[in-house]
C-alpha cells in the first residue's frame, strides 16, 4: 500500500519535506543511485496544493494546478522506490548530529520512529499566514482556493492588470506589498487592516516615508475589523465589515507574510538566519552556520532557504544540493 514502506535503518540522504523540492531532492537522490527517504506530512501541507492554476511551470503552457504538479512528481518518487522510501503521513520532529552524520527522528502513523543519514536535506518550507475571523482561518478558503485572494506576487501578479485589489494587512510588509502590487497596473489597491492600527509597530521614520510614498500612489488604507466575506459566486471578493458596511474587489491579495517559518530543526543544528528568518545557504544549497561556513552535510531547498524562490527554483536548488552530496560529501 503507497506510504507503508519498510524502513532502512540508515540512508544515503534523507529529505525532510515532501513539496516540490523535498520531492525532486528525492528523485534526484535516487538517479544518482543513492539511498534516501523524503519524510512527508502529505501533499495537502504543501503551499502549492490549494493553487488552482500556476503559469510558471515549464512544460504547461496552459497552466497547472498545484495538486496535480504534486501528484505527478509523487508519481516519479514511486517509480524509484526501490532507492527511495517515501514515508507519509510522517513529521520529522528532531535532528541531531552523530558520528556518521544524522540522526532524524520522526512520527509515522502514530508512531514514533527514528533513522540515521549520511546527509540531510532540509525542505520543510514556510507556512503562509491566514486572515482569521473570530479566531478561525477556513472563511477566506474559497476565495483562495478560487484564486481570488492570491499570496505570492511573483507567483499571480500577473493577473492584476484592470482589477480592483484588496491588500489584507496592516504592518511594512503590507504597505511594501501594495506599493509593489502596482507594477502590474491594476485599477486601484486598497489596504484593509482588519481592525489593526495601520504601520503602528513600524519605526518612526519608516511609517512616515511609507505613509507618503503611499500617499502619492494613492493606496488608502481602512482599519474596520472584518466580519466574513461574500462573493464566491460571482467570483468576487466581497468584504464585510462589522459595521455592516460591505466592499467589493476582483482580487484580494495577503500582506500577512509567513505563519511558521520551521526554524525550529536548522536552529538546533547551528544553521544562521537571515534578517527576515530565512536559513542562509551558499550556492550549492549547503546550510551555512553563524561563521558563515557549511555545516558538513546538511542542505536547504525550496522556501526555507534564503534568496528567491518560486518553484522551478525550489527544483533548482534540490538539484543542486543533492549533486553536491553526490559529488563532494558522499
Amino acid at each position: 500500500m503507497p506510504g507503508f514502506v519498510r524502513l532502512r535503518e540508515s540512508y544515503d540522504i534523507v529529505v525532510i519535506g515532501g513539496g516540490h523540492a523535498g520531492l525532486q531532492a528525492g528523485l534526484k537522490t535516487a538517479l544518482l543511485h543513492h539511498t534516501g527517504a523524503v519524510i512527508d506530512r502529505g501533499p495537502k501541507f504543501g503551499r502549492s496544493y490549494y493553487a488552482p492554476r500556476m503559469d510558471n511551470i515549464p512544460g504547461f503552457p496552459e497552466g497547472i494546478s498545484g495538486h496535480k504538479l504534486l501528484d505527478r512528481q509523487i508519481e516519479a518518487i514511486r517509480k524509484v522506490a526501490d532507492r527511495v522510501d517515501y514515508v507519509t503521513p510522517a513529521r520529522a520532529t528532531a535532528v541531531r548530529r552523530v558520528d556518521a552524520g544524522y540522526r532524524v527522528d520522526f512520527g509515522w502513523l502514530g508512531q514514533e520512529r527514528s533513522t540515521a543519514a549520511r546527509a540531510v536535506v532540509m525542505a520543510m518550507g514556510v507556512v503562509d499566514r491566514m486572515p482569521s475571523i473570530a479566531g478561525k482561518i477556513e472563511p477566506i478558503f474559497p476565495w483562495a482556493n478560487f484564486a481570488i485572494v492570491d499570496f505570492c506576487i511573483l507567483c499571480d501578479g500577473h493577473e492584476l492588470p484592470g482589477k480592483t485589489v484588496a491588500v489584507l494587512g496592516h504592518d511594512e510588509f503590507a504597505a511594501r506589498t501594495a506599493l509593489d502590487l502596482l507594477h502590474f497596473a491594476p485599477k486601484s489597491v486598497e489596504i484593509l487592516t482588519h481592525g489593526e492600527p495601520f504601520l503602528a509597530d513600524v519605526a518612526p521614520a519608516t511609517r512616515v516615508e511609507l505613509y507618503r510614498l503611499l500617499e502619492e500612489a494613492k493606496i488608502p488604507h481602512f482599519e474596520g475589523a472584518i466580519a466574513g466575506y461574500d462573493g464566491i459566486r460571482e467570483k468576487v471578493f466581497d468584504v464585510k465589515f462589522e459595521d455592516g458596511t460591505t466592499r467589493r474587489y476582483d482580487r484580494g491579495f495577503s500582506g500577512l507574510g509567513w505563519y511558521d517559518m520551521h526554524g525550529q530543526i536548522p536552529r538546533s543544528l547551528g544553521c544562521a538566519f537571515d534578517v527576515e528568518g530565512y536559513v542562509q545557504v551558499d550556492n550549492d544549497g549547503r546550510a551555512l552556520n553563524d561563521a558563515g561556513a557549511p555545516i558538513p552535510g546538511l542542505y536547504c531547498v525550496g522556501d526555507l532557504k534564503s534568496g528567491w524562490n518560486q518553484i522551478p527554483e525550489a527544483w533548482a536548488s534540490a538539484e543542486r544540493a543533492v549533486i553536491h552530496a553526490y559529488a563532494e560529501y558522499l
